[in-house]
């Protein structure tokens, strides 16, 4: 299988360097060729299948001969070793056809340890056949960073950077990043918010001559075609145990960075019947916008409570954009360079297309602490305020009340305790027991201006000869 940019200018790329060179070298986004697609028999075929060889079955196709089956199972049973539920992906129910699925099971309480584990194995695995050593450098709202630490501290052939706003995360996030003292891990905090680590990072992937000679740049973040791939994995899990494929599933899923959700349309995509594909954004509502009135804007940057979500500009989204354009990328190109001034609006059939199956709904932070105080009340169950989010926009958005809604809770409530106490709950969420200890450990980061050149000299600096 063969991964093409979504600019259409840069060469076509097998698995394995389109895993290693993340953006591509005309600033696109890879994606697949083409994508695999499972009848309706082959889907129900994998009923009762445990989390793990479920897997296998979605990825085997994407990886297309670069691991052999015995080495891609390795890597899978390696990636979810560590989670602490045996269903890897439980489901919750918590209302008339409404269930939770939990993606808080990780090491490191968020859903980005489902690819990010999957990702930190697999960069290992294709660096010690090669023989290379690189340097990860990624941005962090809060999850991805202590998830992409936690999968990558125990790997001989990386050095990782992370960069987070400075404040702007919650204590429990930070300490899961800078409490980890591994050689190879160091964490920036960066006197800005996450828009403008993101942007950093993607111009230090355009241009990498700060790097030491030999060094690359490899993403972690959602960019890296490998993370959306291990993501699709979930919502078969999902639609299988409440009677898919035999009946449609929806889903809503809070996003920031749509990668989430675009792994959702990925799955419909490649046969998985899904009515409704709900985007469930806080105040920085740009996505929400764009669905409901075509309208994506840049606006000011909105500091949340539920601050995974506090993005502006959603990276992932130029690949359904890619998809609504029939795959042009010269079309692509000319939209995201009208979005450099603030604004892109989007073609009428383009718009049609993304109706289609995208709904939309925005929460502010006072109705989402309601919504974690009526739950709590109603069933006993302690939602996140970014799963609450998910939650109110489910029961605002869905089309048929006889269709299980799945909302995706993509971090566990102990990480947000200032959003769970002002809820009203009386007493911060307890930290699983791995973690009864975090407020006791010593940290280390670095804290830098928002200057490009002070951060790649930082990176130059302590990349390891």
């Amino acid at each position: 299988m063969k991964y093409i940019s979504t600019r259409g200018q840069a060469p076509a790329l097998n698995f394995e360097d389109a895993v290693l060179t993340g953006l591509a070298s005309d600033g696109g986004l890879y994606v697949p060729e083409t994508l695999p697609v499972f009848d309706t028999a082959t889907i129900a075929s994998w009923a009762g299948l445990s989390y793990q060889a479920l897997a296998f079955e979605i990825i085997k196709p994407f990886v297309d001969g670069a691991l052999s089956d015995a080495e891609l199972k390795a890597i899978i049973e390696k990636a979810y070793a560590s989670f602490r539920h045996d269903a890897i992906a439980p489901l919750v129910q918590t209302g008339h056809n409404e269930w939770i699925l939990e993606l808080f099971q990780g090491p490191t309480l968020a859903f980005k340890d489902f690819a990010l584990q999957f990702l930190g194995h697999l960069l290992d695995h294709i660096l010690a056949k090669r023989k290379q050593k690189v340097v990860v450098m990624g941005a962090t709202s809060g999850d991805t960073g202590s998830a992409a630490i936690e999968g990558c501290s125990r790997c001989d052939n990386i050095d990782i950077f992370i960069l987070h706003p400075h404040k702007r995360v919650s204590d429990v996030q930070r300490r899961q990043m800078t409490t980890v003292l591994a050689k190879n891990v160091h964490n920036i905090a960066l006197e800005g918010n996450f828009d403008d680590c993101q942007n950093m990072v993607k111009a230090s992937f355009a241009d990498q001559s700060f790097l030491p000679e030999g060094r690359q740049l490899v993403a972690v973040n959602s960019i890296n075609w490998a993370r959306i791939m291990a993501q699709i994995v979930y919502y078969f899990y999902a639609s299988l145990a409440l009677g898919g494929p035999h009946r449609a599933v929806s889903f809503s899923v809070p996003t920031g960075n749509f990668g989430d959700i675009f792994a959702g349309y990925l799955a419909s995509k490649m046969g998985l019947p899904i009515e409704q594909l709900i985007i469930a954004t806080n105040a920085n509502d740009i996505l929400h916008r764009c669905i409901s009135a075509n309208d994506h804007s840049k606006q000011p940057l909105v500091h949340s409570l539920s601050p995974s979500m506090d993005i502006m500009v959603s990276s992932n989204f130029e690949r359904l954009l890619f998809d609504l354009y029939d795959r042009d990328g010269a079309a692509i190109t000319e939209l995201m360079t009208q979005f450099k001034s603030g604004t892109m609006t989007l073609s009428a059939e383009a718009m049609v297309k993304a109706r289609s199956l995208f709904s939309s709904y925005r929460l502010g932070d006072e109705e989402m602490l309601t919504v974690i105080q009526t739950v709590f009340e109603r069933t006993g169950y302690l939602l996140d305020p970014h799963t609450a989010i998910g939650v109110q926009a489910a029961r605002s958005n869905r089309s048929n009340q006889s269709t299980p809604v799945v909302c995706l809770a993509t971090a566990h409530p102990a990480k947000f305790p200032e959003a769970v106490m002002k809820a009203g709950q009386g007493q911060e969420p307890a930290l699983p027991h791995h973690m009864q200890d975090l407020f006791e450990r010593e940290e280390r980061y670095e804290v830098l201006a928002n200057d490009i050149h002070a951060v790649q000299k930082f990176v130059a600096t302590n990349t390891r000869k």
